[in-house]
């Protein structure tokens, strides 16, 4: 997938199904939340890191319907990255037809539990992005 580094294949299965028959619009985002999972744990297998991020926006346009046994190809890549968040944009392409899905964009914020607030993303991490994207954040 073009200008995505990462990318995530996810079979639609008959629990995403709907009552028209095609995925329901709130497994979108669960199909994004998977892929984004994925992108950190090939960037640090720390489960930490991992439960650290909450999601503070996410928008998702859709473009197309996808419907059971389609295999669908999500592609990721962070954009952006501030003091204590980042942003992720991705697109879901049907992965036999090339057919444009749905795209999104989300905003996720590292966060401290104890303390209830916002806290810089490691340096570390950030690091690790730069390199994967093969840009400087």
């Amino acid at each position: 997938m073009e200008g995505f580094r990462f990318t995530f294949e996810q079979q639609v299965v008959f629990r995403d199904i709907d009552m028209l028959g095609h995925v329901n619009n709130a497994v979108y985002a669960t199909y994004f939340e998977t892929a984004r999972v994925e992108y950190l744990h090939n960037l640090t297998a720390d489960l930490e890191t991992l439960v650290t991020f909450i999601l503070a926006e996410i928008t998702i346009t859709y473009k197309s319907p996808a419907y059971l046994r389609e295999r669908l190809v999500i592609g990721l890549r962070v954009t952006e990255i501030g003091n204590s968040s980042m942003v992720f944009e991705g697109r879901i392409v049907e992965k036999e037809t090339g057919r444009l899905v749905a795209t999104s964009r989300a905003v996720l914020v590292h966060f401290d539990y104890k303390n209830q607030r916002p806290v810089p993303v490691p340096a570390e991490l950030r690091a690790r992005i730069g390199r994967f994207e093969g840009r400087e954040f």
